[in-house]
């Protein structure tokens, strides 16, 4: 018998210290060139979409992938571009660390309009507020030393 998965992973990592970096303007160009390294992964981008100090990536993760590595991957190769192509002049970094949620394939429509209104939820919602709920909602312990 062949092996079988479906895993969608919802990734969300920030800015060196959240920092608000990200310009809109040039934010799609941002969303290709990691497309591109999740390509290279043999992942599959199903959303990606984010505001001025975080990204929200909708994805599939090839099974010979660790996420860890995947994570580190998309974030060095992605700070490297930012800094080089000289349209994101005030980006210094990402944060170390990340959140990875798993749903099942049913759920995909619904996290990817999560993901696709993220600037009509954060005119309420701050990124703060956002990550809490979502730790939450997956039973996840917070640990306080990584919120302001």
């Amino acid at each position: 018998m062949s092996s079988y998965r479906q895993i969608l992973y919802h990734i969300v990592f920030r800015t060196k210290d959240s920092q608000k970096t990200l310009n809109f303007e040039n934010s799609d160009e941002l969303y290709k060139y990691i497309w591109g390294t999740i390509k290279g992964k043999n992942g599959v981008l199903y959303r990606i979409n984010g505001m001025e100090d975080h990204i929200h990536i909708l994805c599939d993760l090839h099974p010979s992938i660790a996420l860890a590595d995947y994570l580190r991957d998309i974030k060095t190769a992605s700070s490297i571009w930012l800094k080089e192509c000289g349209k994101f002049p005030l980006f210094k970094g990402w944060s170390d660390g990340y959140a990875a949620f798993t749903y099942a394939y049913k759920d995909k429509d619904t996290i990817i309009n999560y993901i696709k209104n993220q600037r009509d939820h954060h005119k309420t919602t701050t990124f703060e507020e956002e990550l809490r709920k979502l730790l939450l909602e997956h039973g996840v312990k917070i640990d306080e030393k990584f919120f302001p």
